[in-house]
């Protein structure tokens, strides 16, 4: 049985084609997959990048010329558990517990 030789091209062509598509598709989910890797370790950088002795320092001054009050109070508060946090290793926790006390020393 022989095959026509306008039928074997068309063939191949649309193996082609379908090998094309299949790489990109490939191509696709290996991106999607770097991006879905990365992005944690993005945002833990990010929200480490926040929590810095030199941040905590700066903080810490302003809590302590801050007139005492309610204010003063939750900034200390907010301070404290800062440390803790970076203490145990909670760069996140750290970074949202300074930028509560960060809000606390600009008054209302």
């Amino acid at each position: 049985m022989s095959q026509n030789p306008a039928m074997s091209l068309a063939l191949a062509q649309e193996q082609e084609k379908e090998g094309n598509v299949m790489t990109k598709l490939l191509g696709v989910i290996a991106i999607a997959a770097v991006a879905f890797a990365v992005a944690p370790a993005q945002a833990a950088k990010h929200a480490a990048g926040g929590c810095s002795s030199a941040n905590l320092e700066k903080t810490e001054t302003a809590i302590e010329n801050m007139a005492d009050g309610d204010g003063k109070f939750v900034a200390q508060r907010e301070i404290a558990a800062t440390q803790d946090s970076l203490l145990n290793g909670k760069m996140g926790a750290c970074g949202a517990h300074l930028n509560k006390a960060m809000h606390a020393t600009m008054g209302k």
